[in-house]
């Protein structure tokens, strides 16, 4: 595919732009960081010299009590001009175009983080949040729309080249124009105009300090998918008002962060949320950006292509292939290194107060630190074990020059990875293996498949350099009784062993285990219960999923029983203690899914026959799927041999 319409320029306002996609707005963290700002330019400079039509930054707060965080940007001081002139200077030495978003988190911001009581339209308190806020005076508010206009009048000094205004996701301004959230009954709420006042004021200031020829974007919620708040109606009503109020470009975004309804996780489909760009489209005559959920130049080409929106914007692809479109206008899509859309490395670091980077893509944030440089000595490189950690380790080594070789009992690569697409909602994991597999090819990475490597493998012992990334052993829990033919591993059953019966016992609540349960429930209409001795399930998985993976599961009658003491299991019955008293749960099959061990036999055998060896992955440590520090070891290493 040629991709005519996603590569055709378009102009906003005064800023012409060489393509329709835009990097939507990523709190990345890196300014908190050590030599921070230097990290957070060579983030965006790798992003600005591979083609982005317009990039738009994090969120600037704009008024101190509306910071997202202590590592959050910010434009509410005349310092702030000079502090971020060197990161647009080095974006348009690239050839790139950025836009700095103007930001207030409202009743999003944490008191613990800013120092200050948030604020909101009206004093409730938002369930991700433990803080209540401070329902704003007739000042404030007024201060807070000056602060907007100003926020953008050093945006404009500094060198950016437009401003976006955050207007969706939950935060301040969506409070304000949310019946939800907005109770107030002076000018400010109330009635659809009266709530509406706040955005469009401060649209009006933003102008007024930036002139008729710089380009104002508003990010306005297509869709809230909270109880009770602003209707399809609204909606686009808002929209057309925008346009009426100046802004050139809306961005729309989709859900609240306390939304119970995913929007950009893997679970979501691709183009999920198109129809609500494409509705706002039709109703107004200013570009329209559709996002959430795409992340292919395919999809994006269709979306031009068929008029349901004017751009694209994708933010985490770009974690996961800085160059994707670059890939797309010379040919080579096999190449991308797709978003599979797991939040597990962006969206959860940033929940947990790290820097963001990317499970699929580890250089994402560490660009001054991670680089490739060819090897000096080229060597016989022996991966064995093609899961994550081995399939990226010989990436970045046969990248660099060295003659890699890739060892793996299976008949294909993946390693666990291949257990993981299996899953409902998970499908994605299909695009990393897919790039693996073209990687390999491309840098003449030979394969040894359906082949055991042992210490004696003739390849083996005539390698520079062994490294092990073996993965790891389930782990059979000590239960009396546990040998028996109806008790099953979860390797086994994702592996093609089919559970006798209906009713299923898994042993283990973590994230395997419920990705088993979902994986069971998807072949045949299981009753399925899991058991664990702790008393938090799914634990594993990410804050920003986790909640909608349990949710699923209750959905679907999956019985969840912690706080248990295992006791026996004979005659098809476990019997188990929960609160001190014992219970006997019966099944047709019982499926392990309670751990892993680490598989370092051979790790121990080379070292003993003098072979150089490197130990990674989960043949190192036990962390069973976790995919992200698998592939960031094998990149380390990969590296360093």
């Amino acid at each position: 595919m040629n991709y005519p319409h996603l590569f055709t320029p378009i102009t906003i306002n005064s800023l012409t732009l060489k393509n329709r996609v835009i990097m939507g707005s990523m709190h990345v963290g890196l300014e908190g960081e050590e030599d921070g700002m230097n990290k957070l330019i060579a983030f965006y400079e790798r992003r600005a010299k591979a083609d982005v039509g317009l990039i738009v930054t994090g969120g600037a707060a704009v008024c101190p009590e509306g910071s997202g965080g202590r590592n959050f940007m910010s434009i509410y001081n005349d310092e702030d001009i000079t502090h971020w002139k060197p990161l647009t200077q080095a974006v348009h030495q690239q050839g790139g175009r950025i836009a700095l978003q103007l930001f207030h988190a409202g009743r999003y911001a944490y008191k613990a983080m800013t120092g200050l009581d948030p604020v909101a339209p009206s004093a409730i308190q938002s369930p991700i949040n433990p803080d209540v806020p401070v329902a704003m005076s007739e000042k404030q508010i007024v201060d807070t729309i000056e602060a907007f206009g100003l926020g953008a009048k050093r945006a404009k000094e500094a060198g950016f080249d437009a401003v976006e205004i955050m207007g969706s996701e939950g935060y301040l301004i969506n409070q304000f124009l949310s019946p939800a959230t907005n109770k107030r009954e002076d000018d400010w709420g109330g009635s659809f105009q009266k709530r509406n006042t706040f955005a469009l004021e401060i649209i009006k200031a933003v102008r007024a300090q930036v002139g008729a020829n710089y380009p104002v974007i508003f990010r306005m919620s297509g869709l809230d998918l909270v109880d009770n708040s602003t209707t399809e109606e609204e909606t686009v009503a808002f929209a057309k008002l925008c346009e009426k109020a100046g802004v050139d470009l809306l961005n729309i975004g989709i859900g609240w962060h306390e939304s119970r309804v995913p929007t950009i996780s893997m679970k979501v489909p691709r183009m999920k949320f198109v129809p609500i760009a494409q509705m706002i489209h039709q109703a107004v005559s200013i570009p329209v950006v559709a996002s959430n959920r795409i992340n292919n130049p395919d999809d994006a080409e269709t979306i031009i292509k068929e008029n349901k929106a004017d751009l694209i914007s994708m933010a985490r692809p770009f974690l996961a292939d800085p160059d994707i479109l670059i890939k797309a206008k010379e040919g080579h899509t096999n190449e991308i290194n797709t978003c599979i859309a797991c939040n597990q490395a962006c969206l959860d670091h940033v929940f947990e107060g790290k820097s963001a980077t990317c499970l699929v893509n580890p250089e994402a944030g560490r660009e001054l630190t991670l680089s490739i440089e060819t090897a000096t000595t080229k060597k016989h490189i022996v991966v064995i074990g093609a899961g994550p950690a081995g399939l990226e380790a010989s990436r970045v080594a046969a990248m660099r020059g060295h003659h890699v070789t890739l060892i793996d009992e299976k008949a294909y690569i993946g390693g666990q990875l291949n257990f993981a697409k299996s899953v409902p909602g998970k499908t994605e994991f299909n695009e990393t293996l897919r790039y693996y597999d073209v990687q390999l090819a491309k840098y003449g990475v030979t394969r040894l498949l359906n082949t055991t490597a042992t210490v004696d493998t003739p390849v083996v012992k005539e390698a520079d350099e062994v490294i092990l990334a073996t993965g790891i052993i389930p782990r059979t829990p000590e239960i009396q009784g546990i040998e028996q033919d109806y008790v099953l591993s979860y390797r086994d059953v994702f592996t093609g062993a089919v559970p006798e019966g209906k009713d299923i016992v898994i042993i283990g609540g973590g994230g395997i285990a419920c990705d088993l349960a979902s994986f069971l429930l998807d072949k045949k209409d299981y009753s399925i219960t899991l058991l664990q001795r702790g008393k938090s399930f799914a634990r594993g998985i990410g804050k920003t999923t986790r909640w909608a993976t349990l949710l699923s599961l209750k959905k679907n009658g999956v019985q969840m029983i912690g706080g248990i003491e295992y006791e026996k299991l004979e005659n098809k019955t476990l019997t188990i203690k929960k609160d001190a008293e014992p219970v006997h749960i019966k099944a047709d099959t019982f499926i392990t899914a309670s751990g892993q061990l680490t598989n370092e036999v051979l790790f121990k055998e080379l070292q003993h026959k003098g072979i150089p060896v490197h130990l990674i992955g989960g043949a190192n440590q036990a962390f069973g799927l976790d995919a992200k520090r698998a592939i960031y070891e094998g990149t380390k290493i990969g590296r360093s041999v």
